[in-house]
Order: C-alpha cells, then sequence, then structure tokens
C-alpha cells in the first residue's frame, strides 16, 4: 500500500477544503491517488471539494488585442516567476505587444510567435533582454486568435489574472456584460455539447456513488445520476448559467430576448492547471545543517 504521507494530506485538504482525517482516509481508500481521493471526496462531501478545478498556481498575466472594428482579436497568457514581475511596466508591455502581434500575424503556434519582428529585434530577443535584466525567467504559454462572427468584447479582472474574449452578434452591451458575466461564473463551455465527455462521465460516475451511498433504490440510480449530470451541465455551460444580472433568466434566455448570439468565448485564468513549485523552508534548512554535519564529519 501505498504511503499517506502528511504533505499528501496537506496537498488535498488545499485542494478540498475537507477536514483532514477525511482527506486522510480518501486517500488511504485511493491507494494515494491524488485524483481518485478528491473525486472520493466530492462523493461523500459534494461540490465544496471541487474548488481545486480553478485555483491558481502560477503568476503573470493575461492581455488582450481587439481591433478598432471588433471583428480581430486575440488573448494571450504570459507567465512570470512571481507576482512582482507579473506588474513590471515592461513585462506589462511585452506582453500586450505579443497579443497585438498574435492578432495581426495569426502564427501557428507559441513557437512562431518568437520569430516575429519586435522593436529593433524580434519577440524572442526582447524576452530574452528582458530576462536578462529583471533576472527572472518568463514565457508565453497559449494564445487563441478569433476573427469574429460579430464583433468581440473583452474583458480583464484582477490585475490582468482572468481575461475573457466573446463573440457575440447582435448587441454589443449585451457582449460587454457577458464577458463580465464570464470572468465571473467561469463556464467551461459554451453550450452543453462543448463540455468535454471525460468531464460528464465523471460527474455522472460521482452522481451514482452518492446515489448509492444515500441508500436509493437501484431502480432510481441511473435516473438521478442523469438528473444530476443536467444540473451540472447548466451550472458549466455559458447558455445554460443564470444570468449574473438577472438570474431569474438564464444567459440562453437573455441572449433570446435581444436577438442576439453567443459565437464563442475565450477565458483564461493565469496560471490554471499549472502546478506551483512550493519551497519548504523547514526541509530546506534541515537538508543545509545535515550537509554542514556530513561535512564536519
Amino acid at each position: 500500500m501505498a504511503e499517506i504521507t502528511a504533505g499528501m494530506v496537506k496537498e488535498l485538504r488545499e485542494r478540498t477544503d475537507a477536514p483532514m482525517m477525511d482527506c486522510k482516509k480518501a486517500l488511504t481508500e485511493a491507494a494515494g491517488d491524488m485524483d481518485k481521493a478528491e473525486e472520493i471526496l466530492r462523493v461523500r462531501l459534494g461540490n465544496k471539494a471541487s474548488k481545486a478545478a480553478t485555483r491558481v498556481a502560477a503568476e503573470g498575466v493575461v492581455a488582450i488585442y481587439v481591433s478598432d472594428d471588433g471583428k480581430l482579436g486575440s488573448i494571450v497568457e504570459m507567465n512570470s516567476e512571481t507576482d512582482f514581475v507579473a506588474k513590471n511596466d515592461e513585462f506589462l508591455a511585452l506582453a500586450k505587444n505579443i497579443a497585438e502581434l498574435v492578432a495581426k500575424n495569426n502564427p501557428a503556434d507559441v513557437a512562431a510567435i518568437a520569430a516575429l519582428p519586435l522593436g529593433d529585434g524580434t519577440v524572442e530577443s526582447v524576452r530574452t533582454q528582458l530576462v536578462g535584466k529583471i533576472g527572472e525567467n518568463m514565457s508565453i504559454r497559449r494564445f487563441v486568435r478569433i476573427e469574429a462572427a460579430g464583433k468581440l468584447a473583452s474583458y480583464v479582472h484582477g490585475g490582468s489574472k482572468i481575461g475573457v474574449l466573446i463573440d457575440v452578434t447582435g448587441d454589443e452591451e449585451l457582449a460587454k456584460d457577458l464577458a463580465m458575466h464570464i470572468a465571473a461564473s467561469k463556464p467551461a463551455a459554451l453550450t452543453k455539447e462543448e463540455v468535454s465527455a471525460d468531464l460528464i462521465e465523471k460527474e455522472r460516475r460521482v452522481a451514482v456513488e452518492k446515489a448509492k451511498e444515500a441508500g436509493k433504490p437501484e431502480a432510481m440510480i441511473e435516473k438521478i445520476a442523469e438528473g444530476s449530470v443536467q444540473k451540472f451541465l447548466k451550472e458549466v455551460t455559458l447558455l445554460g448559467q443564470p444570468f449574473v444580472k438577472d438570474d431569474k433568466q438564464t444567459v440562453e434566455q437573455i441572449l433570446k430576448s435581444k436577438g442576439a448570439t453567443a459565437n464563442r468565448f475565450v477565458l483564461y485564468i493565469v496560471g490554471e492547471g499549472i502546478e506551483k513549485k512550493k519551497d519548504d523552508f523547514a526541509a530546506e534548512v534541515e537538508a543545509q545543517m545535515a550537509q554542514a554535519q556530513a561535512a564536519k564529519g
């Protein structure tokens, strides 16, 4: 059986907000598999054990460019090692320039961005110079370029930690409101059809296990699970969510009432999905003392 360390228990607690002993039991049951343990806790404790999905783990900014006519735009995530550098004016200017270059040049990938001309050199030469000047690494993580079917609206929140780019046909003011809605409600997809099959299956599996633990009749379990999945899909899709400015209507209903259509959106949260290294000062000191002792011996 895998050893369940205090560090593993601490990490699962940070992911889920679950009590320490429940975390240890879940890890033991999951043989140390962190994702499986999180799923076990969701079955037992409900959705409060899923906050890890939106936890930010790295520093940097989201930069957005939208053309004057609203027909062309891009969104870029650029990472740094510390929040201090993420607030540096030169770092912010570089991210902004890269977003504009992406929109206007349509690069194939991040490597292609590096070769784009910028100032007296290229994006890569400017980045390298800034790394040398500041003494901290920085990198372009991801980007999306959009040629709008309608018009683009954007919203950046929390010191450029969250960025939204949305393409809406029919109502420019509503588009701006929807960009803010997305930043607040963080939908995973535009429609039910766009939600990944793996995510839906995971929700169904959790719902089945919760129904079994609650002692529901076997004949009702699949129906209960399907109801839970449909509720989940409303919660994670933009069209299914209650509109933040009028929660008596869904976003889909608001769009219909305005004769508008949401064509596409992109939501970036800085560091989403990145595991950030955490320094253990006590362990570092202990290691240094052990090295010093060994040197004396």
